[in-house]
């Protein structure tokens, strides 16, 4: 096993961007007051769970139906292009189910381990090692926990606008990301 700390920290960086759990705490917020309590250490490690499974089964799917990684990463990249622009700009490119109810569905999948988070994943595998990875989950699932325990004070902490202003720091990063993934992944389309 080879830990690098500069891979698990850029992987971090990028699975928080684009989990956004900070500025989903609105979201939350309305779950929990809309359906009661919201169980955070469940909905944390089922989110661990899919995003560690379809880091490894991912993969296997991609060459099951002939896909190479830099052609995913390539795509990643545009994934993460507009999740970005949705964060800057503040609009809604894509937009969910409707949620019946705060249980794992809602939190779990597709607020925490949804398409950007596993596209992400993917992406992210084209170019760092698994264990770091993992590591990076593992941290950011951490964190998930803690805002997911202590939403409301967090939001009474912040506020709107430092809410806003987290959300809009994360989507120029997570911009310069998407931007390095396709810049690193689109000459491997022409090899």
């Amino acid at each position: 096993m080879n830990f690098d700390f500069r891979e698990i920290a850029t992987a971090t960086m990028v699975l928080f961007a684009v989990i956004d759990i900070v500025g989903s705490i609105p979201v939350i917020i309305g779950l929990r007051s809309k359906f009661g309590e919201i169980q955070s250490g469940k909905a944390a490690l089922v989110s661990a769970m899919i995003m560690i499974a379809f880091l490894f089964v991912g993969e296997e799917i991609l060459k099951l139906i002939g896909i190479d990684a830099n052609s995913f990463a390539v795509a990643g990249s545009f994934v993460l292009f507009f999740l970005a622009l949705e964060m800057i700009l503040g609009i809604h490119l894509y937009k969910d189910e409707k949620a019946t109810s705060a249980s794992i569905v809602p939190i779990a999948f597709p607020l925490v381990a949804g398409a950007g988070t596993m596209t992400t994943l993917l992406s992210l595998r084209a170019e760092f090692q698994s264990v770091n990875i993992i590591v990076a989950i593992l941290l950011n699932i951490i964190l998930v926990y803690l805002v997911l325990k202590s939403s409301a004070k967090i939001e009474k902490m912040l506020g709107e606008n430092g809410l806003s202003i987290i959300r809009k720091v994360f989507g120029v990063v997570l911009l310069a990301i998407a931007v390095k993934l396709f810049a690193a992944n689109v000459k491997g389309l022409f090899a």
